[in-house]
Protein backbone atom coordinates (compact mmCIF):
# COMPACT_ATOMS: atom_id res chain seq x y z
CA UNK A 1 0.00 0.00 0.00
CA UNK A 2 1.18 3.22 -0.88
CA UNK A 3 0.69 6.77 0.42
CA UNK A 4 -1.33 9.19 -1.13
CA UNK A 5 0.55 12.37 -1.94
CA UNK A 6 -2.47 14.11 -2.92
CA UNK A 7 -3.72 14.02 0.67
CA UNK A 8 -2.81 17.07 3.29
CA UNK A 9 -0.46 16.00 5.72
CA UNK A 10 -2.39 14.94 9.42
CA UNK A 11 -1.91 17.02 12.37
CA UNK A 12 1.30 16.66 14.37
CA UNK A 13 0.71 16.31 18.39
CA UNK A 14 3.53 16.43 20.38
CA UNK A 15 2.65 14.70 23.90
CA UNK A 16 4.33 16.92 26.60
CA UNK A 17 4.92 15.87 30.80
CA UNK A 18 5.84 14.16 33.55
CA UNK A 19 7.18 10.32 32.50
CA UNK A 20 5.51 9.60 35.70
CA UNK A 21 2.34 9.05 33.94
CA UNK A 22 3.62 6.72 31.50
CA UNK A 23 0.64 5.06 31.54
CA UNK A 24 -1.51 8.43 30.61
CA UNK A 25 0.86 9.23 27.89
CA UNK A 26 0.13 6.01 26.39
CA UNK A 27 -3.33 6.63 26.39
CA UNK A 28 -3.02 9.93 25.27
CA UNK A 29 -1.06 8.73 22.29
CA UNK A 30 -3.84 5.76 21.23
CA UNK A 31 -6.40 8.61 21.49
CA UNK A 32 -4.09 10.91 19.12
CA UNK A 33 -3.66 8.41 16.49
CA UNK A 34 -7.27 7.08 16.05
CA UNK A 35 -8.20 10.89 15.68
CA UNK A 36 -5.17 10.70 12.66
CA UNK A 37 -2.73 12.75 13.98
CA UNK A 38 0.78 12.12 13.85
CA UNK A 39 2.04 11.88 17.62
CA UNK A 40 5.39 12.56 18.93
CA UNK A 41 6.32 11.95 22.55
CA UNK A 42 8.87 10.98 25.12
CA UNK A 43 10.76 7.89 23.70
CA UNK A 44 11.87 6.38 27.03
CA UNK A 45 10.88 6.64 30.98
CA UNK A 46 14.07 7.30 32.64
CA UNK A 47 12.65 6.40 35.82
CA UNK A 48 12.69 2.77 34.70
CA UNK A 49 15.64 0.98 35.37
CA UNK A 50 17.81 0.68 31.80
CA UNK A 51 21.12 -0.67 30.96
CA UNK A 52 21.33 2.83 28.78
CA UNK A 53 20.91 4.77 31.35
CA UNK A 54 21.58 2.44 34.62
CA UNK A 55 25.46 4.73 35.28
CA UNK A 56 24.34 7.98 36.89
CA UNK A 57 26.70 9.98 34.80
CA UNK A 58 25.35 8.65 31.60
CA UNK A 59 21.50 9.21 33.14
CA UNK A 60 22.37 12.50 33.80
CA UNK A 61 23.72 12.92 30.79
CA UNK A 62 21.15 11.73 28.80
CA UNK A 63 18.22 13.73 30.67
CA UNK A 64 19.76 16.69 28.93
CA UNK A 65 20.20 15.21 25.65
CA UNK A 66 16.57 13.87 25.75
CA UNK A 67 15.51 17.24 26.84
CA UNK A 68 16.83 19.06 24.13
CA UNK A 69 15.50 16.24 21.84
CA UNK A 70 11.99 16.91 22.86
CA UNK A 71 12.52 20.69 22.20
CA UNK A 72 13.08 19.65 18.51
CA UNK A 73 9.84 17.41 18.74
CA UNK A 74 8.09 20.89 19.92
CA UNK A 75 9.61 22.62 16.52
CA UNK A 76 8.17 20.01 14.61
CA UNK A 77 4.56 19.41 16.52
CA UNK A 78 1.66 21.52 14.98
CA UNK A 79 0.28 21.77 18.83
CA UNK A 80 1.13 20.72 22.10
CA UNK A 81 -0.56 18.29 24.36
CA UNK A 82 0.11 18.28 28.10
CA UNK A 83 -0.20 14.81 29.78
CA UNK A 84 -1.18 16.15 33.17
CA UNK A 85 -4.02 13.56 34.48
CA UNK A 86 -3.59 14.79 38.39
CA UNK A 87 -2.45 18.65 37.43
CA UNK A 88 1.06 18.48 37.51
CA UNK A 89 3.02 20.77 36.19
CA UNK A 90 6.39 20.15 37.05
CA UNK A 91 9.64 22.51 35.87
CA UNK A 92 10.53 20.20 33.20
CA UNK A 93 6.88 20.67 31.43
CA UNK A 94 6.76 24.14 32.18
CA UNK A 95 9.68 24.77 30.23
CA UNK A 96 8.43 23.25 27.34
CA UNK A 97 5.06 25.33 27.46
CA UNK A 98 7.22 28.37 27.34
CA UNK A 99 9.05 27.05 24.70
CA UNK A 100 5.96 26.18 22.37
CA UNK A 101 4.84 29.36 23.56
CA UNK A 102 7.75 31.45 22.23
CA UNK A 103 7.06 29.43 19.11
CA UNK A 104 3.22 30.24 19.12
CA UNK A 105 1.66 26.53 19.07
CA UNK A 106 -1.26 25.67 20.45
CA UNK A 107 -1.42 23.67 24.02
CA UNK A 108 -3.66 22.01 24.99
CA UNK A 109 -3.75 19.87 28.39
CA UNK A 110 -5.58 16.13 29.28
CA UNK A 111 -6.96 17.60 32.42
CA UNK A 112 -7.54 20.76 33.25
CA UNK A 113 -4.77 23.63 33.26
CA UNK A 114 -3.31 25.07 36.27
CA UNK A 115 -3.65 28.53 36.84
CA UNK A 116 0.12 29.01 37.56
CA UNK A 117 1.45 28.11 33.95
Amino acid sequence: MTADTNLPRPPIVVLCGSTRFWDAFTEAALYETVAGRIVLAPGCDLRTPHPLWADPTRADHLKHVLADLHLRKIDLADYVLIVNPDGYIGDSTRREIAYARRLGKSIRYTHQAPDHT
